[in-house]
This record gives structure tokens, sequence and C-alpha cells, in this order.
């Protein structure tokens, strides 16, 4: 029978080899100041029209709720990051993070193989795995696990791998040996990231306006793009990645190694005639497996009409 310290060790290095950038442990227990946030962020309306983060706040702040009797909430990050460029400089800008196969898949399968691992090395455990798709406090957890600290533009950010990291868990009822330090926060005095986002996005106390977000706009947004907006999404079809790239910590981002993740050629050698021209069958064969499809035909035509007319 492995002692707390060695399953814990055991996982951490599973989690590795499996592929994961990083793994860290914390207490499943009531995250009440974070719970506090969200109220707070959701009371101000900061969550535009994402309905959905206002159901199940008990569930997001206490994954006790999520799995009975847990003891352990498992936090991994993924780096996502990528120096490769689309082709046409005058193209219509995608977030780094749609680049490649959509990462729910990706992860999912990951963190299936780490859960099995687990039960394998424990034995009977009650377990269940999330990745960004269930009512989980996602940075919270990391940044209590260690993996991280919350920058001022909301994102984790972690000392090696900067910003550009998603993020998953398994929950189960298995003790662990948590962290007890969390990172320090390594933002000092730098504003560059509010300072680069061109709609005002980013507020004072690491909290962001859903409603004046670019990734929000052209992704969660069901809506026309408000007119305010005309001019100011800096040729953003899909996701923003100006805050992220201005932060200093990402300077030395390292590129992922996810085969997974490789950007799709064809993709990134559309020009700006070639994403104006897409059709309902050319979006269902580009997108067959990628993160664009959440934002739907519909969606993506209304950002390249909005970015046409700027």
């Amino acid at each position: 029978m492995l002692s707390t310290t060695e399953i814990s060790l055991a996982i951490k290095n599973e989690a590795l080899r499996l592929g994961f950038s990083a793994c860290g442990f914390s207490k499943a227990e009531y995250l009440e100041e974070d719970a506090d946030r969200l109220s707070s962020w959701l009371e101000q309306g900061y969550h535009g029209s994402m309905a959905y983060m206002e159901r199940n706040r008990e569930k997001r702040s206490d994954p006790s709720k999520l799995v009975e009797g847990a003891r352990s909430v498992i936090s991994v990050l993924l780096n996502y990051y990528s120096d490769k460029k689309q082709e046409d400089p005058e193209a219509p800008v995608l977030s780094k993070y749609a680049y490649g196969i959509d990462y729910h898949f990706v992860i999912k399968d990951m963190l299936r193989s780490l859960e099995l691992f687990i039960e394998k090395q424990a034995g009977g455990i009650t377990s269940r795995i999330f990745v960004d798709s269930a009512p989980v406090l996602d940075r919270a957890w990391a940044r209590k696990a260690g993996l991280g600290w919350i920058g001022k533009n909301s994102n984790l950010i972690n000392r090696e791998y900067g910003s550009f990291v998603f993020i998953g868990e398994v929950i189960c009822d298995l003790e662990l040996a948590y962290n007890d330090i969390p990172e320090s926060d390594f933002c000092g005095a730098c504003s560059l990231c509010i300072d680069a986002c061109p709609t005002d996005a980013i507020l004072p106390g690491r909290t962001i306006d859903s409603n004046k977000c670019i990734s929000y706009l052209t992704i969660e947004n069901r809506s026309e793009i408000p007119e305010e907006f005309r001019g100011k999404l800096e040729n953003r079809v899909f996701g923003c990645d100006i805050c992220q790239d201005v932060c200093p910590w990402n300077r030395k981002a390292v590129p992922n190694d996810v085969a997974s993740f490789k950007p799709n050629p064809e993709l990134m050698s559309l020009n700006k005639a070639d994403w104006h021209s897409i059709d309902k069958n050319k979006f269902r064969l580009l997108f067959k497996d990628s993160a664009v499809k959440r934002g739907r035909f519909e969606g993506l035509k209304r950002n390249l009409l909005f970015l046409d007319n700027q």
C-alpha cells in the first residue's frame, strides 16, 4: 500500500509522462473567497449573456457538490503556445488555442488515462474529470495547487509556461499531499495587459468585463457585436490573445509539442479573401474537430462581416 506522499508523487510523474506540463494537488474544500468574487462579478453583470455562469454557484465553489466525498482536486496544465503565424498578415486573426484540435477532446483523453492510473494505484476511488465544461473554478484550483497565480488579465500565469496553458482537473475521494503555499504574485506594477486591451475589458482587481472582451464578443456572444466596438477588434475573428501576447511572462514561452495542437496547414494558409468565401460546407470540413465550431458558422460570418466594415 503506497503512502500519501508516494501515491502523490506517482500521480504527478504519470501526469508528466502523459504529456501534461504541470500537475499539483489541493484539498477539496469550499472556496469562500472565490465564491464571493464570483457572486460580485455576476451581480455586476460582467458575465454578459453567459447565463450558465449564474447556475450551479454552489458546485463552482464546493467540489463535494460535484463528487461525493471529494477530498482532493488534482489540477493539470497543458501548454498550448505556438510560435506559428497565419501566412497572410491581412487575414482575420485566430486565437492560438484554436489552431489545432479542440482541447476538450485532447485533455479529456489524457485525464481519462490519468484517472485509470490512479484507480490502479489506489484501488477503488470515486472521481470525475473536468475540462472547462462543468461548474469548476479551474484557475482558482490551479492557483491553490501551486501551479501559478492569477494575473491582472485574470488568466492563470505559470512561471515556466506563462499563460498559454489549458487547465483540467480530476476531483476524487483520495487523500493526497497538498500544496500548502500558493504561488506568489509576480505581476508587480506591470500594466501591459491592461494598456494593450483595445476595448478596455480589463478592470481593476483582476476582473474582466466580458461585455467588452473580444473573446466573448466573437465566441460566446450570440447577438450582433455592438457598434461601439467598430474598429476596435484589431482584426480578431475568433478569440483574442492580445493581453497574453504582451505579457512579459510569455516572452520565453516554449512552443507546445502536442501533435493534436499542431496548426492546421490549410487554416494557416487562408488569406483574407479565403476567409470571406467560407460557406457552411467549407466550415464543417475546415473546423471539423476545432474549437471554432463553438462559435458556429453564423457567428463566424457575423464576425467577418463586422471586421470587413471597420
